[in-house]
């Protein structure tokens, strides 16, 4: 008997836990991450680490700067993690845990670390992942394991990422070092920088529309409102 969840199922789930609707243009966003963290969670060769839980934060959080009602964020993040059967906390925990470490520790030591050229005695879990992960030919890397990397490099040091020669060089280094994909690694990030800038573009278009909508109503109001001169007496 085939007990493994589908996609549907997940989806299900998520949409019986967070009722509200979700905005249209955040909508394609939560679905695709919703199917992505879907599909490694099926997948037997792949284990929850802290890294892929700061990338799943900071894609989420990234892509869903700026939706309204705000406070709807939170169930819809919850949500989306109650869906996969995991735990909402412990994402948020080891992201927030991963970024303070990261803005801890020089960017060439945060480097050597991740590239497990050399090992800092910092973090004990975070070293122990790192080593198993070096260590295990089947690893199964996600785009969003790629963003946690990306994300604790930003971290330590937010002018390399924006330099392509020293962002190039740093990732090389990671992914030689953890045997992953050099060239998955840098097209995968080379993707989240690009959407991250498209969805940027689209919040401002949005934005605009919004504004131009509320002038015109406000136009309209005041037409309505303003008092019909009377007709004068021959």
């Amino acid at each position: 008997m085939n007990n493994i969840r589908t996609v549907s199922d997940t989806k299900q789930a998520f949409y019986s836990l967070h009722t509200r609707p979700i905005n249209t243009i955040y909508r394609r966003v939560i679905e695709e991450l919703m199917v992505e963290m879907h599909l490694l969670s099926v997948n037997s060769n792949f284990t929850y680490n802290a890294i892929y839980a700061l990338g799943v934060v900071t894609t989420f959080d990234r892509f869903m700067q700026g939706y309204l009602p705000e406070q709807d964020r939170a169930s819809i993040f919850q949500s989306l993690c109650q869906a996969m059967e995991q735990e909402p906390q412990s994402y948020r925990q080891d992201a927030e845990r991963l970024q303070a470490l990261a803005k801890d520790i020089p960017v060439t030591d945060l480097i050597a670390w991740l590239s497990q050229t050399t090992h800092l005695d910092r973090d004990p879990d975070l070293q122990g992942q790192l080593q198993a992960i070096a260590n295990n030919s089947g690893f199964k890397y996600s785009r969003l394991f790629g963003i946690g990397l990306f994300t604790l490099l930003e971290q330590s040091d937010p002018e390399l990422v924006k330099d392509e020669k020293q962002r190039t060089e740093a990732l090389t280094t990671i992914a030689t070092g953890l045997h992953l994909s050099e060239e998955k690694l840098i097209k995968d990030l080379e993707l989240y920088t690009s959407n991250l800038e498209k969805m940027a573009q689209a919040l401002v278009v949005m934005a605009d529309m919004v504004s131009a909508d509320r002038k015109k109503r406000e136009q309209r109001q005041q037409q309505t409102s303003t008092p019909t001169a009377p007709p004068s007496a021959n």
